[in-house]
């Protein structure tokens, strides 16, 4: 019988290709390196956990619900005394720090609000919580003009700014959520200077 000679350069590719043809070794990582998957996603840089944005209390879930409202009627205020003519620029500087502060914030806790699985109030404004003003307040801000509507406008910002002060105190004192005791210490500092500010600027209209 005769034998038949593989020549050796066969004999290698056929291994070759058994190789290639094979999967990985038992036990090898299928990873990416540098903690990369094989679609070329990072995920070394990851959100905070779920966990962690929903932390909440009753609280938190009140001071949003009610801030929110809150910080509505304060841009209403400012809108309605920045539309009209012959406001002094110190009073038209603080009507839109007031409005370009607090409309943000106003995002940010419906933000919560909805991360948090809790109801956001929509619709008419409580008029009864602190430092609210009614109806007939905001009615009275629109048909001023000049000087009586600067002198009704930072007499009404100063009581709305203490009512939002007490929230935000509240908060504070009873609160658990990190970014929203970040948000109501924040306001309490911003708005109680901005109290003191308008305190100072009220008699040169009165």
């Amino acid at each position: 019988m005769k034998r038949t000679i593989v020549p050796v350069s066969l004999f290698a590719l056929a291994l070759a290709l058994a190789g290639c043809a094979s999967g990985p070794e038992p036990g090898a990582s299928t990873e990416a390196p540098h903690g990369h998957s094989s679609m070329g996603v990072d995920h070394g840089s990851a959100s905070p956990s779920s966990e962690a944005v929903v932390d909440h209390n009753a609280a938190d879930a009140t001071f949003a619900r009610m801030m929110i409202p809150h910080h509505q009627q304060a841009v209403q205020m400012s809108e309605t005394i920045l539309a009209k003519d012959g406001i002094d620029a110190p009073v038209v500087e603080l009507a839109n720090k007031i409005k370009a502060a607090q409309g943000p914030e106003i995002g940010t806790m419906t933000g919560w609000l909805e991360a948090w699985g809790e109801p956001v109030e929509s619709g008419s404004m409580d008029h009864s919580m602190e430092g609210m003003m009614s109806d007939a307040d905001m009615a009275k801000l629109r048909q001023a003009e000049g000087d009586e509507a600067a002198a009704l406008f930072l007499t009404q910002m100063i009581a709305h700014h203490k009512g939002a002060v007490q929230m935000a105190q509240t908060e504070v004192a009873e609160g658990s959520n990190p970014e929203a005791l970040a948000l109501a210490q924040k306001i309490v500092q911003d708005q109680e200077a901005e109290i003191k500010t308008m305190e100072e600027m009220l008699p040169a209209y009165q």
